[in-house]
């Protein structure tokens, strides 16, 4: 039976849950929109030990969200994850955010996950119930996005950023999911306790987050 805290801030939602094999036992998240992770993160980890009973030492390894998502608030959660592996001597996972995010649909058929990326761009990646099925893409959204797997059945999109696409993709196939618009530590913890059985971990020294655009800073205006 495996322990293992799972750390969710690649979007406004900051989320933490522990989990035994790949059920949930705690959970502590908010997302108030204004990215309070690092107020909130280390609080709602000890929060959630304190939930479940637990203390540092029971923890078999820590599991984070990779990206894309949030340059800061996958930093801050990246960071938070190597920073206890380091204190902990535990393995560290890391869990694509758009597959965390493609599991809240629970369905087997085609799922696609968007996180918003500004303008009419998003973060996308396309799954099969639980597999993913394209490989993950920054791109702009038009009438003509994902044509080919609409023309094949029912396709349900997901996340923050099937709202730009619901006002675009005009097709009968399309099925938009605009109450769901966040992934949480609650999914995260399925794919976690998948890798830790596999003992697929990574190098806690060179982990870097998967950004997959270049973070872009803006210049203040006068």
């Amino acid at each position: 039976m495996a322990i293992i805290l799972n750390l969710e801030t690649a979007t406004t939602n900051c989320s933490v849950s522990i989990s035994s094999d790949d059920k949930v036992i705690a959970l502590k998240e908010i997302n108030d929109k204004g990215y309070s992770h690092a107020e909130n993160l280390h609080v709602f980890i000890k929060e959630a030990l304190l939930d479940a009973s637990l203390s540092f030492s029971d923890i078999d390894a820590i599991a984070v969200s990779m990206g894309p998502g949030s340059y800061t608030g996958l930093r801050i959660g990246v960071s938070a994850a190597k920073g206890l592996c380091y204190a902990l001597d535990k393995p560290l996972i890391a869990v694509p955010t758009l597959s965390v995010l493609a599991l809240q649909a629970a369905t087997d058929g085609c799922v696609i996950s968007l996180l918003d990326a500004r303008r009419m761009e998003v973060y996308a990646a396309v799954f099969k119930g639980k597999q993913q099925i394209r490989e993950t893409k920054a791109e702009i959204i038009d009438e003509h996005s994902f044509s080919d797997y609409l023309s094949e059945g029912e396709v349900r999109f997901i996340g923050d950023g099937a709202a730009k696409c619901k006002d675009v993709i005009k097709n009968v196939n399309a099925i938009f999911t605009t109450d769901v618009n966040f992934p949480s530590a609650k999914e995260l913890a399925f794919f976690a306790n998948e890798k830790y059985k596999k003992g697929d971990f990574e190098d806690v020294a060179y982990f870097e987050p998967y950004y997959l655009k270049d973070f872009v800073t803006t210049k203040p205006k006068n």
